[in-house]
């Protein structure tokens, strides 16, 4: 399978998540590839099974398991060097990166006195900007597997410092009849935190 494949049948899982954008202007925006490019490549993958295209395309089954989907989870309030780092470490263990921003309320609820600047939608974009993220979505209300649940991704990859155990996620999933591997990343910047730097600006942050 070639790398415009991959792309396509990327776009297509994509585009089953957030309808809103169509998996071609997806393709677009990422590669300008001329429309009869792309026909013709949803022709020849549905041929193999990889595209159920009956009216709209989709991706099949089949063509699902010929991608590799990552799941990171975050608050992602100020974007330093280690969620760049985190982020594009994610991202060479598959084909597609899903970034799911915590609400605000889940966010407080893990820990109460941590300070928030952005309001989530847009944390949402502030991620949605990284060249290397696929798509960025807001966490669902419930719990975090609602939001895997959703996503269904391979693999989940933690940050260094988050509080979830690998061994807790991988057993919830489990529950879930989700088939998801769980990994712990490491960062070169173990000191560049979100809260210390809060702390750093406190609340001049805006008043400067």
């Amino acid at each position: 399978m070639d790398l415009l494949d991959k792309k396509i049948l990327s776009s297509l899982y994509l585009s089953s998540l957030v309808p809103e954008i169509s998996p071609y202007d997806r393709i677009w925006s990422g590669s300008h590839v001329p429309r009869e490019v792309y026909d013709q490549k949803i022709l020849e993958l549905s041929r193999k099974g990889l595209v159920d295209n009956n009216h709209d395309p989709q991706i099949s089954f089949i063509g699902r398991d010929s991608i590799r989907v990552v799941l990171v989870g975050g608050v992602f309030d100020l974007i330093h060097p280690g969620h760049v780092h985190t982020l594009k470490a994610a991202k060479m263990l598959g084909d597609v990166l899903v970034v799911v921003i915590a609400r605000t309320a889940t966010a407080k609820k893990i820990r109460g006195e941590r300070k928030i600047f952005h309001d989530e939608l847009l944390r949402q974009e502030l991620v949605s900007s990284l060249q290397f993220v696929d798509l960025a979505i807001i966490g669902k209300e419930g719990t975090l597997y609602d939001t895997v649940e959703f996503v269904k991704p391979d693999i989940i990859a933690l940050g260094y410092d988050q509080a979830h155990t690998e061994k807790d996620i991988s057993q919830n999933c489990a529950a879930r009849k989700l088939n998801v591997r769980v990994v712990r990343l490491n960062t070169p910047l173990p000191v560049t935190k979100s809260s210390r730097l809060k702390d750093d600006l406190g609340d001049s942050f805006y008043n400067t």
